[in-house]
Parts: structure tokens; sequence; C-alpha cells
């Protein structure tokens, strides 16, 4: 009954993954263009080391050019900033991704705007977040982006549905929020200080939850029947040990007796993130190039 009801991200991803690839080889075939995304990685944090690692594989995968820049952690801002500008003027880049977090020595927004809008596959400079918000296109941030495709593919049209976001951030809540208005849906954004958030939740045919706490959001807050996609990962002491877990912002042993689909944690949202850093990757080259961007 449980495997029934899960969105498997996984799945989705791996089809996203193969449509990116074979428009990838086309663009190639047709155009000689080989799209090319660099990352930048400054210091040695573990989680974001295996983050970029993943994403670089996926790059070749997917027939792409993948150029990283691994950067000490006591890399000055001057520093970092001239690598940005570097990789803006190069015309072998049509993606820029800076790992985030930063080290404290480095302003996040600095960085940020210093990224060409044309070529932040990351979709977080200012221009882009305006685009996103007038509904004029841009780059969509990777996260709210893989959301939207995996509920459009498990109810088909949103036009109507009450949806909630429970989460306030730049990288997910908001553009979220914007995403699911495009798709016509009736939008409530709440946040961990909303009065009588249970209640809020309780209202959703989709929940959405990007808080990052840890199961916060409890079995008896969802509606019988609705969609629940949960963006959160974090990392909890196992039953076992001396061992960790990852889970999510929802307590899914409870929510999934509520819900009609729910994505678990790890293996739902996650692999769509990075499925559509491919996807921004190769609509940059195109955009980059005149040439208009596939419908995949």
């Amino acid at each position: 009954m449980i495997a029934e009801k899960l969105i498997d991200g996984k799945r989705f991803a791996a089809s996203l993954r193969k449509r990116i690839a074979a428009e990838t080889n086309r663009l190639r075939e047709t155009y000689g263009i080989v799209p090319g995304l660099a990352t930048i990685l400054v210091g040695e944090d573990p989680a974001s080391q295996v983050y970029i690692r993943n994403k670089n594989k996926q790059t070749v995968e997917a027939g792409m050019l993948s150029l990283g820049e691994d950067l000490p952690g006591n890399t000055s801002e001057a520093d970092l900033l001239a690598t940005i500008k570097k990789l803006n003027a190069d015309p072998s880049v049509n993606g820029i991704l800076v790992q985030l977090p930063l080290p404290n020595q480095i302003s996040q927004n600095s960085v940020i705007d210093a990224i060409d809008p044309a070529k932040d596959v990351d979709g977080f400079h200012l221009r882009n977040v305006g685009l996103l918000s007038a509904g004029r296109g841009g780059m969509v941030p990777c996260t709210p982006l893989g959301c939207r495709i995996l509920l459009k593919e498990c109810l088909g049209d949103l036009t109507g549905l009450k949806a909630v976001v429970v989460g306030r951030s730049n990288i997910v809540g908001k553009p979220m929020a914007q995403l699911l208005l495009e798709s016509n849906c009736t939008v409530t954004i709440a946040h961990s200080r909303s009065n009588n958030l249970p209640a809020i939740c309780r209202d959703a045919d989709i929940l959405i939850a990007a808080i990052g706490q840890p199961r916060m959001i409890k079995g008896d807050w969802i509606k019988k029947g609705a969609t629940v996609i949960d963006v959160g990962i974090n990392r909890v002491s196992s039953k076992e040990k001396g061992k960790t877990c990852l889970v999510g912002d929802v307590a899914f042993e409870e929510a999934v007796e509520h819900a009609k689909a729910i994505t678990p944690v790890p293996g739902g949202v996650g692999p769509m993130t990075i499925a559509c850093l491919m996807h921004n990757t190769l609509v940059a080259a195109c955009r980059q190039n005149g040439i208009d961007p596939p419908d995949i």
C-alpha cells in the first residue's frame, strides 16, 4: 500500500536526464554546440564535495562539458569574484554554479550578483528572480522546478488546487509559490511563525514542506488525499547506535497514512534537483546561441 503512494523521484529524474541527453546530442549534431557547466567549490565540506561530484558526473553522462573549479577554504571574496568573471567571459561555459554554503569571509549575495544572469543555472540572480515573479521566463531554481515537474507528472493539470508552501526561503519557498501560481493554483505561503500552522496545512490539496526542520509536519496536519512534496533533507541520529540517517521535514510514517501521494527522503526531490540543473544548462546553452530551448 505504501509503495503505491510513493512518488519515485529517482525514476522521474532518470527519465528527464534521458530526454536531456537526447536533446544535448541533437544540439551538438545540428549546431555543433556542446553545453558547458562550470561548478565552483570553495573549501572541503564533505557534503558539498559529494554534491559537486554527483553534479559533475551527471553533466558528463548528459553529454555536456563539465568544468570544475576547486578553491581552498581561505579563498578571498575578490579571488572568487575573479574566477566568476573569468567564467562569465568563457564562451564554452553556458552555466555557472557556485556550491553553497560559502565560507564566512565571502558574501553569498555578492557572489550571486556577480554571475552573468544568462549563465545563472541556479536561478538565484535578482534578474532571474524578477523574471520569474513577472512570469517572463528566466532561469528557474532547480529544486522548485523539479517539484513542479513531479506534481504535474502525478496530478496533471494543477488548475484550481489549493497549495500550501511551508517555508519562505529564496531558494525554495518563494520560487515554489511563484511556479504554483503560474500553474493556476491557489497558493498560501506559511512558515514556522504562522499562526495555527497545522490548520493551514490541513487545507492543502498540495503540501510543499521546505522548512528545514526534521519531521516537523505531522500526519494529522495532512488532509486525506493530499499530495505531499517533502523538500527537507535533515541528518538525524539513527535508531542504530552511533549512526545517522536522512529524514525530511514531514513525519513520513504518519503522513503516508493520510496522503494520496508523497515523496520519500531520500529518493524524492533530491534526484530531480540535479536533473533540473542539467535542464537549465541545456536551456542556457540554447538561449545564448539564439535557439529556442526544447520543451522537455
